[in-house]
């Protein structure tokens, strides 16, 4: 299940992305708009600036902008950066594999190589699921 900040950065982004190269949004419009805490939004887009998804403009005219277009950002990239892994298990995930302890051989489990086509069929899912598709 998707934690409430991950929920938040994608309500934040979708709405950065109704306004892609129109201004800058501040966060408290954002938070009116999407209904999220205010202090809670400002620490989910200074996570997304880490992640170079978004940048800010300081002053009374300034707020936050996407770097990329609402095509180029999927939510795969977004579910990455606040619940991580994509896959199930950690020994089927692309970005954070680890071996299991109780797995004797990876090449002969029954479960990973089932996992691995839950995992991709997941993966596609969440990569073609750009901020665009979210507009519609």
């Amino acid at each position: 299940m998707m934690s409430k900040r991950c929920k938040y950065a994608l309500k934040a982004m979708v709405r950065l992305a109704r306004s892609y190269n129109q201004g800058f949004l501040s966060t408290s419009i954002i938070a009116q708009d999407e209904n999220i805490p205010k202090k809670f939004l400002e620490q989910i887009l200074l996570e997304l600036k880490r992640a170079k998804l978004v940048n800010s403009k300081q002053g009374t005219a300034g707020g936050y902008y996407l770097l990329k277009s609402p095509d180029d950002v999927s939510l795969a990239d977004i579910y990455r950066i606040f619940e991580g892994p994509i896959a199930l298990t950690p020994c089927v995930s692309l970005n954070f594999y680890e071996p299991c302890d109780d797995c004797l051989d990876e090449a002969t489990c029954y479960l990973r190589n089932e996992l691995i086509n839950v995992r991709e069929k997941t993966r596609r899912s969440m990569m073609d699921a750009t901020l665009t598709s979210f507009l519609k």
